[in-house]
């Protein structure tokens, strides 16, 4: 006779741990088969690209101890990390070497570890099977899905991540310099971001030293917002810099599209980042993609990426 109690209290001692790595921030949970998350957890960077390998893989394992259980076997883990639709897919294997190294996070190991991207972490957060997903959070980058075949398009770090807040703050550094030396046309931004840093205009010198003592992945993206902030204000500069982010961003999701051959068929895109909470951003996006290919459902993510990572975990588990 199969004893319930005793099953109920394995299943409950049963666990998958899912990553969702980032190049601002890591994002880790202990969740159980029903993919209810049981524990949380929020660490540094764990981008292989801007750190190097080792750095993010310390990073990476110290977000995993902090949500693994004291008790109980973890029976799969999905692991999301940038770069890995990049130039790191080649290099999975010694990743896993790198993790293997911390003993504490020993307990993914003896379940099934699986490594891929952070595309398909926040693709899969909002739908299965195919699709497109747009990405516009520090960087940029298009990544579609259809049967075998797979299209990534831009997202090549910070030099060539154009549409996303990187790409927004340097713009935005770049309109406040030539307002200030009198080669370009004054905007608001300007005294918005010397009254965000508490500084007088007449202290330029410190803005620099702010902006460029510090790791520019970290501080030019956030002055996007400003730029946001501005551009409802009417700051023309502003505006202008928001829709050339659009239209980079627009570009990248075009061409994954006609890759794919979307144009004329029902399919979803996801949209998944902290641009799209730029209005002018969002309702360009929008109009020119429904332009371009009109049966495209879209889908603005609302749920944790994070999400996605355990259900990959979950499917991982299954099929294994």
């Amino acid at each position: 006779m199969l004893n319930l109690k005793k099953l109920k209290r394995k299943e409950l001692s049963e666990y998958v741990v899912g990553v969702d790595g980032g190049g601002t921030k890591t994002i880790v949970a202990l969740a159980n088969l029903d993919g209810k998350i049981l524990k949380i957890w929020k660490a540094n960077s764990s981008h292989p690209r801007n750190l190097g390998l080792k750095k993010a893989i310390e990073n990476l394992a110290f977000a995993i101890e902090k949500v693994l259980p004291k008790k109980g076997k973890i029976l799969s883990t999905f692991i999301g990390l940038p770069a890995v639709a990049e130039e790191y897919k080649f290099k999975i294997k010694e990743i896993e070497r790198e993790l293997k190294k911390h003993k504490e996070i020993s307990k993914i190991f003896k379940g099934k570890l699986t490594i891929g991207s952070d595309q398909e972490v926040a693709f899969r957060a909002g739908v299965d099977g195919y699709g497109v997903m747009l990405n516009a959070g520090t960087g940029c980058v298009a990544h579609g899905w259809k049967n075998k075949k797979e299209v990534h398009v831009s997202g090549w770090g910070y030099l060539a991540d154009e549409g996303g807040a990187f790409f927004v703050g340097q713009k935005v550094f770049q309109a406040i310099f030539r307002d200030i030396d009198g080669r370009g046309p004054k905007t608001l931004l300007t005294k918005l971001i010397f009254k965000k840093l508490k500084l007088q205009l007449k202290e330029k010198e410190k803005l620099l030293n702010f902006i460029y003592q510090k790791n520019p992945v970290e501080i030019i993206p956030t002055l996007s917002v400003i730029c946001d902030k501005a551009s409802e204000k009417g700051d023309k500069v502003s505006k202008r810099i928001i829709k050339e982010a659009a239209k980079e961003a627009i570009l990248a999701v075009k061409t994954v599209i006609k890759k794919l051959k979307f144009q004329k068929i029902k399919f979803p895109l996801v949209l998944v980042g902290g641009m799209f909470k730029s209005k002018i951003f969002f309702d360009s996006v929008k109009k020119e993609t429904k332009n371009f290919a009109p049966k495209t459902n879209l889908i603005l993510l609302k749920k944790p990426p994070i999400r996605g990572a355990i259900k990959i975990a979950i499917e991982n588990f299954l099929i294994c």
